[in-house]
């Protein structure tokens, strides 16, 4: 008769994927609030009753913005919506990105970041991805912000659904990437909180220039097809 070793029998079982946290009490603070995606982002996350700050270079537009939004959604400048925020979605214009960042490395020290930017270009021929020197925006965020917790999410939503206060639910699954399990976890739980998504592990940040880069490709079906295409992964 053969017996476990002590190592073998201590191993603790498998943590369930689906097993994520409660982030209901977290307050959430979208950089780039008054643009389409990051205003619809705070719309769906403050019509949940998630706790929502946004904010912009302009405190007066970020709050003009939050009283559009509503559901008690509130608006700040940049730095003081880094600071009061638990969580922070980057969701600037690109060419933006990296001096938005490199002024708010203090605010967001030790912050959860979730970078949803995507670097494209535009030509006749349609969308088209970039490639930054880091390889990606998350990857670019990583290096400007040391002392933050650098996570990517919250790519491939239709800003024009986000914002259509008839849409009940957004019929999509959101790719999560990022270097420490707690942090991905925490930001597929927050996705999950909006109806219709489902926050889905896709990888390290290395991996975030294809995920970012594939919104180049939903432009082009968007534009095919007159819709707001969205991702859903099958078999998990």
């Amino acid at each position: 008769m053969t017996t476990k070793s002590n190592d073998q029998a201590a191993k603790p079982p498998a943590k369930d994927p689906w097993d994520l946290p409660d982030v209901s009490g977290l307050t959430v603070g979208v950089l780039g609030g008054t643009g389409p995606q990051g205003s619809g982002l705070a719309y769906r996350l403050a019509r949940v009753g998630q706790r929502v700050i946004i904010g912009s270079r302009a405190a007066d537009r970020a709050r003009t913005a939050a009283e559009e939004i509503g559901h008690g959604v509130e608006g700040a400048d940049n730095a003081e919506c880094a600071r009061r925020s638990d969580i922070v979605i980057v969701a600037v214009p690109w060419d933006g990105h990296a001096k938005t960042l490199e002024s708010l490395r203090e605010e967001l020290g030790g912050k959860l970041v979730v970078d949803c930017v995507n670097p494209l270009g535009f030509d006749k021929k349609g969308a088209y991805a970039l490639k930054p020197e880091e390889g990606s925006a998350a990857e670019q965020a990583a290096a400007l912000l040391p002392g933050s917790r650098v996570t990517a999410a919250f790519h491939h939503l239709s800003a024009v659904l986000l914002q259509d206060r008839s849409v009940e639910e957004i019929d999509t699954d959101v790719m999560v990437l990022g270097e420490a399990r707690a942090d991905t976890d925490t930001v597929q739980a927050l996705a999950g909180r909006i109806p219709g998504m489902r926050g889905v592990f896709a990888g390290r940040l290395r991996n975030a220039h294809q995920v970012e880069s594939l919104v180049a490709n939903l432009i082009s079906v968007n534009r095919r097809y007159k819709a707001h295409a969205g991702l859903r992964t099958t078999d998990v």
